[in-house]
């Protein structure tokens, strides 16, 4: 049986939602328009009806969208309006993550460097920006790119660490576990794989901060300017509809219900999934800090989602 076609944004749709958020003024004209949200649409929503993809394109945050795309391209103007509306919000939430001014400036300064595209890569000039997909608000996007750079820029630091300075501590240093461990089943990285990539970039980087670098509730909550509270509600819905997700994808590719139900209960010290790459937002550009844990949901401690 053929797979389903793949239906895209129209070009009457996408040039409508162009001159409705004024892309032009970022300069982006329409075809780059239609190209930006035909890639999101079909990185989230790959078998959608014309309809739906009209539907889904259209609830994007279209207008943020070519702001950010525009600085990414470099657009004076885009600029201009990004410093003006969220200079101040970026060294506001740098300082609430921080606790301190001196701080606060070197990661805001630090990450708007990354966003206007000071590295390059083959003569090009490569922004952050280019991974915001709109389907939430660019300063909630900002805010998780922030707390990220934050817990990236601790783990390196903590990682620094003379061999002396560890000897003093009387670390000992381990040869590795040179005990084989089972490579995971084909169907249970792809089942991860697409439950994880329907989560938010948010819910995303709250389970990495938990599970992959065990952050406290407390710390979590710091970063993204939440209650500790509203943090514990959260892990508790994502981890349980992840696994429900990830349950119904393994049935999805073939399993009986006790079949998936097994191996989401596999030992974890018998299976390694590589998480790195499956928490990363919206890119595997932007990977989240922490190491390889044992099995989807998993934490340093051994528990399952």
């Amino acid at each position: 049986m053929p797979a389903p076609a793949q239906a895209v944004l129209s070009d009457e749709k996408a040039f409508a939602l162009h001159e409705r958020c004024g892309a032009a003024a970022y300069g982006l004209d329409r075809e780059q328009f239609a190209s930006i949200v035909r890639d999101i649409q079909t990185k989230y929503l790959p078998l959608a009806s014309p309809d739906e993809a009209a539907d889904f394109c259209g609830a994007l945050r279209l207008e943020e969208l070519v702001l950010a795309r525009g600085c990414a391209a470099g657009n004076e103007r885009a600029w201009q309006d990004f410093i003006s509306r969220y200079r101040g919000k970026l060294h506001a939430m740098a300082l609430h993550i921080t606790r301190d001014a001196a701080h606060a400036a070197e990661l805001a300064d630090s990450l708007f460097a990354d966003l206007y595209g000071v590295s390059t890569r083959d003569g090009m000039r490569r922004s952050k920006l280019v991974f915001y997909t709109a389907r939430g608000s660019l300063e909630g996007w900002l805010r998780t790119v922030m707390a990220q750079e934050f817990i990236n820029r601790y783990r390196k630091q903590k990682r620094v660490v003379s061999l002396d300075e560890q000897e003093k501590e009387g670390a000992q240093f381990v040869a590795p576990n040179p005990q084989p461990v089972m490579a995971a089943d084909a169907r249970l990285e792809a089942a991860t794989d697409e439950a994880l990539a329907e989560l938010s970039s948010e819910d995303r980087y709250v389970l990495a901060a938990y599970h992959l670098d065990g952050r406290t509730l407390a710390e979590i909550a710091r970063v993204l300017g939440l209650h500790e509270s509203s943090i514990s509600r959260r892990l508790d819905r994502v981890t349980t509809t992840l696994r429900k997700r990830i349950l119904a994808c393994l049935r999805e590719r073939g399993m009986s219900h006790a079949q998936a139900k097994e191996v989401l209960e596999t030992d974890v010290r018998d299976i390694q999934l590589d998480l790195r790459t499956r928490l990363a937002q919206d890119s595997a550009a932007k990977t989240f800090p922490g190491g390889k844990v044992s099995a989807p949901g998993a934490g340093t401690d051994g528990t399952h989602v």
